[in-house]
């Protein structure tokens, strides 16, 4: 199944990304008006996510057949997550103390009335969020906290039924995952045509002159991503798995580059499913179960741009934040990656949570809206590569366990 991610579907993505941004760049008003073939191409992928999400929760603990086996997998991907996550602030916090950046930096042009469109979230507010109040309003909804939350509870109830029943759920549940997949498989098929537009559009909306303005801060943004990615990620896994991470990462290309394209982890969601288990040798139960939590509560990219987005908010307010802050900014963002993940606008909700807490201007958030959806795409890349790396490892760990 999905022959067709291969070498030249890769060549044929780097290359829609290169023609989109020179199309967006020369033919701006051409690249606005073909703008609905890339939300085609996003609105069909996510139109399986609920389905997919659903089924693949349900099938990957229904089928692990006790609750001492997902307790185990569950407990070693949350865990492996918060630890992802908390470095990738860690490496964050590092660089802005390194980089020094935002004093330059203009606030003339601020758009403060988008600053103002996100408001305030309370934490009863981020947990409540969580848990559905109707199933089917979720569904109907994509809200992925709650049909997440449902599924795992559905899950685990089939486990007390007679075995019988067990069975024909796990059968009826694993079809529609399949049949998920398949779809998935014609849809993706035309990665490229959709990348290209998505590109394109971005481009020629956002322009290369806001790129320009601000380019410490993206600068240093793309670094931070770019370290975690390439350097922290792959420390760990080789340091868990006595793997070569970089041997994996090649496997699994082409899931950071639909990521990127989309800048969506549900939409691509079908792809990292099919990738780990086709090319990056990951169970089909673990990553049925760590991947689809993954695309929910995983936000190592988020993270790191928050932290890097607090910072230099904060350098552009004229306040020096000390290191006890700087810690407590780095627990808060781990903490907070997980509780607004259900939320929409998830990284700036997250912002204006963390700028209230540290008594920060919430209006300097305008100057990161500039750039916020060029941004947006790379730190959601990483989110995706991260839950990839998880996945394995969990794999590989519980294998490990297995055996011994």
């Amino acid at each position: 199944m999905f022959t067709f991610l291969n070498n030249n579907t890769n060549i044929l993505v780097v290359t829609a990304i290169i023609l989109g941004i020179l199309f967006g760049s020369f033919l701006p008003e051409l690249a606005m008006k073909q703008q609905f073939i890339g939300t085609a191409f996003i609105s069909f992928l996510k139109m399986l996510v609920v389905p997919l999400v659903f089924a693949s929760i349900y099938v990957a603990i229904a089928g692990l057949g006790t609750l001492e086996q997902l307790k185990s997998i569950g407990l070693k991907a949350l865990s492996l997550y918060i630890l992802t996550t908390a470095l990738a602030v860690t490496t964050a916090i590092l660089f802005m103390n390194i980089f020094s950046i935002g004093e330059a930096t203009s606030t003339a042009n601020l758009a403060y009335e988008k600053a103002a469109t996100v408001t305030h979230v309370a934490p009863d507010q981020m947990l409540l969020s969580f848990i559905p109040t109707n199933i089917f309003n979720s569904l109907s909804n994509g809200d992925m906290m709650q049909v997440i939350v449902f599924a795992i509870f559905l899950a685990i109830a089939s486990l007390y039924l007679e075995e019988q029943h067990q069975a024909s759920m796990l059968d009826f549940f694993t079809a529609i995952s399949n049949a998920m997949l398949k779809i998935a498989e014609w849809i993706i098929a035309f990665t490229p045509f959709g990348v290209f537009s998505l590109i394109s559009y971005v481009i020629a909306k956002e322009g290369i002159g806001v790129i320009i303005d601000l380019w410490q801060y993206v600068l240093v943004v793309l670094a931070v991503l770019i370290f975690h990615a390439i350097v922290t990620l792959p420390t760990v896994f080789a340091f868990l798995t006595k793997l070569n991470p970089y041997t994996y990462l090649n496997k699994i290309k082409e899931v950071p580059l639909m990521a990127f394209s989309t800048a969506s982890s549900a939409a691509t969601l079908p792809v990292s499913l099919s990738v780990s288990q086709n090319k990056g040798g990951v169970s089909k139960k673990v990553s049925s179960f760590v991947l689809p939590l993954g695309a929910t509560v995983s936000m190592d990219g988020t993270a790191a741009y928050l932290s890097v987005a607090v910072l230099y908010i904060a350098t552009l307010a004229g306040v020096q934040l000390d290191l006890y802050q700087q810690i407590m900014l780095g627990i808060t963002v781990v903490a907070l990656s997980v509780g607004v993940a259900a939320l929409p606008s998830a990284s700036l909700v997250m912002m204006v949570v963390i700028l209230h807490q540290l008594k920060l201007p919430v209006e300097y958030l305008a100057i990161i809206v500039a750039v916020d959806r060029i941004l947006d795409m790379a730190r959601t890349s990483l989110n995706v590569t991260s839950d990839m790396f998880v996945a394995k490892m969990v794999d590989e760990l519980s294998s490990e366990k297995k055996t011994t």
